[in-house]
């Protein structure tokens, strides 16, 4: 019998049962692609990650990401989370993770955990208001759209981000065939239609994010997503740099708060999105 040990975490909160579950395996040594599948649509949270020894000794880890379903390039809230679990093998603050999208920095300072999104934003195909609006269960009119139109948007993932009234925001609710509708109109999704939702609140943004058509009907916090928002928020700005707290999760009972940043780098607008994090659980797999 093998055993391996895991822990949980509550992410992007300063209080247990608010922010996003993840699960980590610190050490996953010896367990194959199907068993980290397996485990992660065992847990059954938006996603669980894969402790490895990193493939250059330069960086700290490989950290591999699934969901129920597949396994991600890149995510925020699991690397957040792991780097909090990581902490004691932190240099000067500093983890290294090795992932699909590229090399992901974690800063760990206290409670607090913030990651580099390893990609500048790219923003590639607009996607018809009513699509999104049939998507979130809204009327077309709930979509505004004086800044942008919904876009397909990522810096290491991709998500489609939409402008959306306040009163909007709490009543959008996830339509699964509206999700395959826009899977087969707009094929430059690629088969992956996760749709992130914001309203400006004063200074702060408010956001939700569906993925029904990957096992997540509703995220209660998505650094993937928050990343490439802050950097939109930036370009549409015109100025160097910019910092927004995001409040996710409320409308779960699970509230979340996402302090992201965005600034002009030589290569593009980059961003980053860090937040508190909670331990929960942790226990032993035997397989």
């Amino acid at each position: 019998m093998r055993r391996f040990d895991f822990v949980t975490v509550d992410v992007f909160t300063d209080r247990r049962f608010g922010g996003n579950p993840l699960a980590v395996f610190p050490d996953a040594r010896g367990l194959t692609d199907a068993e980290m599948q397996a485990l992660a649509a065992e847990f059954n949270l938006s996603e669980t990650t894969f402790v490895l020894p990193p493939e250059d000794p330069a960086n700290t880890a490989r950290v591999r990401i699934f969901t129920r379903q597949y396994e991600m390039p890149f995510a925020g809230h699991p690397n957040v989370g792991t780097g909090f679990v990581l902490a004691d093998r932190a240099v000067d603050g500093v983890l290294r993770f090795e992932e699909i999208a590229g090399l992901v920095e974690v800063r760990v300072d206290g409670q607090d955990t913030t990651i580099a999104a390893p990609q500048p934003l790219t923003l590639d195909v607009e996607v018809p208001v009513a699509l999104v609006a049939r998507a979130a269960g809204l009327a077309e009119a709930d979509i505004v759209v004086a800044r942008h139109a919904p876009v397909r948007a990522g810096t290491g993932n991709f998500f489609v981000l939409a402008e959306v009234t306040p009163d909007a925001l709490g009543r959008a609710q996830p339509d699964f065939a509206g999700f395959r509708a826009g899977l087969e109109a707009v094929p430059a999704l690629a088969g992956r239609f996760a749709l992130y939702l914001y309203a400006p609140d004063g200074a702060a943004v408010r956001a939700r994010m569906f993925a029904p058509l990957g096992g997540t009907v509703e995220d209660a916090a998505t650094g993937s997503a928050a990343t490439p928002l802050a950097a939109l928020l930036l370009k549409l700005s015109g100025a160097e740099k910019g910092a927004w707290d995001i409040t996710q999760g409320v409308e779960m009972g699970r509230p979340s708060l996402l302090r992201t940043t965005a600034r002009r780098a030589a290569d593009g607008i980059r961003a980053t999105v860090g937040g508190g994090c909670v331990r929960m659980l942790r226990g032993e797999i035997e397989l």
